[in-house]
């Protein structure tokens, strides 16, 4: 079994780290940045310099998970490759592609014989030890031929929940589901950020790190992002002093909210999440500015003025 591997960054790089070290697999790793090259040949890959010699180091019919950004340097990638790759070669993508993208690539790529698979990929920095969870698209026999790698990166078989990835349906199916997963989380953020909120406004003294390991024992809202939760309080402090109030949003939660408003699909939850997101990177400023000068206005409410 061999696999190409394009991007070494946190997730790709781990996910080589995690093939080498639990299976025997061949995996010819890529990166534009050459340390990352080193590092991967280091858990036992074996490094290329470019995208031809990575396909020149796999044997037909090949596969190569490409893990880069979405948007563009996902295209590109997609696109150099399948002028080196031939008929009955896949391409992956395991990044977080829209999944009309993958609908549009898949299209371009089917008069070339070379097949695709999209893949979402959930489970950050910890997959290397925990394994990732993997929400696929694309056509069956791609994935049997991809099912071993999947078992390898996947956290174990268990009897309740089987499989720790997942067969979606056809192309663009992984990432959509992977999609509203993101979409998902964005709310549970949300609201855990709100309970902690609040606790920092209350007249008592209470120890957020130690509320949050309590809430994971039996109660009804544990889960892995209160654990984390927990951790960032121990790691940054009760009042997370050093850290500014700026969320970064990625496109999973604005495809979420955009394909529920085409759909005339009710998401509150998650449209409100995105909203605040926006609005900590300082997109509300001149509503509030406009919402203070309306009150002063109407009932010579009084404002604060800078300086």
């Amino acid at each position: 079994m061999q696999i190409g591997f394009v991007g070494l960054g946190k997730m790709g790089g781990n996910m080589v780290a995690r093939i080498k070290r639990d299976s025997d697999f061949k995996v010819v790793a890529f990166d534009f940045n050459a340390e990352a090259v080193t590092a991967a040949e280091g858990v036992g890959a074996e490094g290329a310099s470019s995208l031809e010699e990575l396909v020149s180091k796999l044997d037909p019919p090949r596969m190569v998970w490409v893990m880069v950004p979405s948007g563009d340097a996902t295209t590109d990638t997609v696109n150099n490759l399948a002028e080196l790759l031939e008929p009955g070669d896949t391409i992956i993508d395991g990044g977080n592609s829209r999944w009309t993208d993958d609908k549009a690539r898949s299209a371009k790529l089917e008069p070339t014989g070379i097949k695709y698979v999209d893949i979402g990929t959930s489970g950050g920095v910890w997959g290397l030890q925990e394994g990732y969870c993997m929400m696929a698209g694309g056509p069956d026999e791609s994935i049997a031929q991809l099912t071993p790698i999947l078992d390898v990166l996947a956290p174990p078989f268990s009897e309740q929940h089987g499989p720790g990835w997942g067969h979606m349906g056809p192309v663009g199916a992984g990432h959509y589901v992977k999609m509203v997963h993101n979409g998902v989380e964005y709310a549970l953020m949300q609201s855990y950020a709100e309970g902690f909120n609040l606790f920092d406004a209350c007249e008592y003294e209470l120890d957020n790190a130690k509320i949050a390991h309590l809430w994971n024992q039996a109660s009804v809202v544990r889960s892995w992002l209160c654990e984390l939760a927990a951790l960032a309080f121990e790691q940054e402090g009760n009042d997370l002093g050093e850290l500014e109030p700026v969320v970064a949003d990625s496109g999973e939660g604005r495809w979420t909210v955009e394909d529920a408003t085409d759909k005339r699909v009710p998401v509150p939850a998650i449209a409100l999440s995105l909203f605040e997101r926006y609005s900590s990177q300082g997109n509300s400023d001149f509503a509030n500015k406009v919402n203070s000068a309306l009150r002063a206005q109407f009932g010579g409410h009084a404002v604060e003025r800078k300086g």
